[in-house]
């Protein structure tokens, strides 16, 4: 698989503070990278170094495998929006999109700007300026400006902060439409993790500098799904009923003679067949843990996201 992004051992410090230290991460080809964090955990001080907008102190960054001075040239072909939208207020989002364009030297840019206005679903904006947009339009017109020479690599820093439910909404069906359509790879940060639940496909965690964990969608989705959890006097005995008499196979034999049973399967179902066969129940429960949970069971449990 293509990596994208590279993150080596790179450290931020300020004075005797770490702002980040010794982060190693990689971003694929064709992935919604969820950076997952508290605020100030470090994301937007990642993501500036990674743009060229801040430097690191130690550490290495690859680029669509460019590096060193080379780099420069891979972020031509990167988007990003960092911190706050960007555009002129006093301008359409047409004139707004044009005005890049030119900067850009964008060939074929009547083309561009119209494609991109019908992307980020402002095309019927006509001559509003842009100060007059709702908050969830700003938005999409800013990542609008971060899209318009077809990057390769886009980068939002928390792009749904402060929006209502409806521009939360806009922003990630941009997010998934411009990654399936456009194939384009897609790094957002954010602490709202039930959003980035919803679109990404890999997370990094980060909490006080560090990356902690970095887990694919299909991993974690695995982690957190619904279980029943027995714990028996004989898992080995256990086990034999669950395949041979009860036909379930979906289960992992855990630790101190607890197995959890992923199959959609009753209570009193385990108890008669177990029973049955002479194997003991100590206990037993449902269990699925949610995404905050897990973020927070992984950062010390502190409820600041």
């Amino acid at each position: 698989m293509k990596e994208i992004l590279k993150v080596n051992s790179v450290s931020k410090v300020y004075g005797s503070f770490y702002a980040l230290k010794d982060v190693n991460m990689c971003v694929n080809e064709g992935e919604i990278y969820g950076l997952v964090g508290k605020n100030g955990a470090g994301k937007s001080t990642l993501l500036k170094i990674i743009t060229g907008l801040s430097y690191q102190t130690s550490g290495s960054i690859e680029l669509l495998g460019d590096a060193g001075a080379n780099i420069n040239i891979a972020r031509r072909r990167t988007g990003a929006l960092i911190n706050r939208p960007y555009f002129i207020p006093t301008l359409s989002a047409r004139d707004n999109l044009e005005y890049i364009a030119i900067n850009r030297d964008i060939k074929d840019r009547k083309t561009k700007v119209n494609e991109t206005l019908e992307l980020i679903g402002l095309e019927n904006t006509k001559n509003k300026k842009a100060k007059n947009f709702s908050l969830g339009m700003q938005q999409r017109l800013a990542i609008g400006i971060a899209l318009i020479d077809d990057p390769v690599f886009l980068i939002l820093d928390e792009p749904i902060n402060g929006l209502d439910p409806i521009g939360i909404k806009e922003i990630r069906d941009l997010i998934k439409l411009v990654n399936q359509e456009r194939k384009t790879t897609v790094m957002i940060s954010s602490h709202i993790l039930s959003e980035l639940n919803m679109v990404a496909t890999k997370y990094g965690f980060i909490d006080n500098g560090r990356l902690i964990q970095e887990i694919t969608k299909a991993e974690l989705d695995e982690k957190l799904k619904s279980s029943t959890k027995i714990k028996v006097d004989d898992a080995a005995k256990a086990t034999i009923v669950l395949e041979e008499d009860m036909k379930l196979h979906n289960y992992k034999v855990l630790a101190d003679n607890v197995i959890a049973i992923y199959d959609n399967v009753s209570s009193s179902a385990i108890f008669k067949a177990f029973e049955a066969a002479g194997v003991e129940i100590i206990d037993i429960n449902q269990t699925k843990e949610e995404f905050e949970s897990y973020f927070l069971s992984l950062v010390g449990g502190r409820r600041d996201v």
